[in-house]
């Protein structure tokens, strides 16, 4: 690590800690030659392989605009897009590949946006899971209904 105040291209680790999110390492930094102190972030790094082939850093702003989309006029708040960002990014770290492609990425999103809102889940499946026909929708929409009948009770024991 280059200092930024001498550019002496290396330092010493004075401090290191764990980020409050788990993610990321904090190190407080020394510079032998002029004694300057500064702090580095360290992330592992996550690279998402696009369709086209390019390649660039996973960010959970993208998923965000991303799901955003499907979730117009629906109720969830930019907390909500925040917190299932966030789920996608640890379970896509979970994986222990640091490389994905987008359609990963996309199949990922799928049980924490189906969590939050399923109207939203059936407009993301239907591009991500490449819907062809009605009988694909209904065919979601038979499996969300069976979802519901497992984890309700039976309402004819009332």
């Amino acid at each position: 690590m280059h200092c930024p105040f001498c550019r002496h291209p290396d330092s010493r680790v004075i401090d290191s800690r764990t980020s409050d999110d788990g993610l990321s390492i904090r190190r407080r930094r020394q510079c032998p030659e002029c004694g300057g102190r500064f702090s580095t972030t360290e992330t592992a790094s996550l690279m998402v392989i696009k369709r086209s082939g390019v390649m660039e850093a996973f960010s959970r702003d993208k998923v965000i605009s991303g799901v955003r989309k499907a979730c117009q006029g629906r109720p969830v708040t930019e907390a909500n897009l925040a917190l299932l960002a966030q789920k996608v990014e640890e379970a896509v770290r979970q994986t222990g590949v640091s490389q994905l492609d987008t359609n990963e990425i996309g199949l990922a999103i799928l049980g924490p946006l189906r969590e939050l809102d399923e109207v939203a889940y059936l407009r993301f499946a239907s591009v991500y899971q490449a819907f062809d026909s009605l009988d694909d929708f209904e065919r979601a929409i038979r499996d969300l209904r069976a979802d519901h009948d497992a984890s309700e009770p039976d309402s004819h024991d009332r």
